[in-house]
């Protein structure tokens, strides 16, 4: 298998979790890849069922003239390492942040969620869904739901359960992504299991893991982009 060469990248392109937003992976990821001088490119998600297909697209574009690092957080690290299989030769090196599980996602935490929350809002609207979804979680994540989930508006259930039924890659399928990857995880993550970050860790051949807390990232989401940046560093990148 060609693969791009490691350091030849000076942009990478973050896709977003399930249901969030490009404000949320720019705030994780930016700061962190500019202080090794890496450029990042946060793609507006595109509600509805061809969300995947779009983040896909946005790649594409971004690595049209050279190789990109691809990354993102939740679902969208699932996308980046999925679009990392299919384009080898144009992908120089992976920053995932809290993937979600390997394969089918089964009865995986982020799928189950993702799916409640899906007929949350088919039930409830939008509105209704979130005064159900941030009752009672910290006032950082109760911000970001309100914000990323307005602004899927009507594709918002579209999104989540294109985002639940779409299987990641498998074990055997990351270990064919010889390219340095930094994966980051929360030990305090029961939507996000550190087990999981763990699987990919040892299925990927050339992937080092940092860790962090959602206490933390909460006060400061850069912590997260740095854990990545810093696991990806340590794991070859440049």
């Amino acid at each position: 298998m060609n693969v791009a060469e490691p350091g030849s990248a000076e942009l990478a392109v973050l896709l977003p979790g399930t249901g969030s937003d490009e404000h949320f992976v720019r705030a994780v990821f930016e700061v962190p890849l500019a202080a090794v001088c890496v450029r990042a490119v946060t793609p507006r998600p595109v509600p509805g069922p061809m969300l995947a297909q779009a983040c896909f697209d946005a790649l594409d574009e971004a690595a049209a003239d050279r190789p990109v690092i691809a990354g993102g957080v939740s679902f969208g690290a699932h996308l980046a390492a999925e679009w990392a299989l299919a384009h080898p030769n144009r992908c120089a090196g992976l920053v995932l942040a809290l993937p979600g599980w390997h394969g089918t996602p089964g009865d995986a935490p982020g799928a189950v969620s993702a799916r409640a929350s899906a007929d949350l809002v088919r039930s409830l609207g939008v509105e209704g869904a979130l005064a159900v979804a941030t009752d009672g979680v910290p006032p950082w994540l109760a911000h970001e739901l309100t914000r990323s989930w307005r602004g899927y508006g009507d594709g918002l259930a579209d999104s989540l359960s294109a985002a639940a039924g779409r299987p990641a890659p498998t074990r055997a399928d990351l270990s064919r992504l010889d390219i340095p990857a930094g994966i980051a995880a929360c030990t305090d993550d029961p939507i996000h299991p550190e087990s999981v970050a763990e699987e990919w860790l040892t299925a990927l051949p050339r992937a080092t893991m940092c860790t962090t807390r959602l206490d933390i990232v909460g006060v400061d989401p850069e912590a997260l982009g740095r854990a990545a940046v810093l696991a990806w560093l340590r794991a070859g990148g440049s």
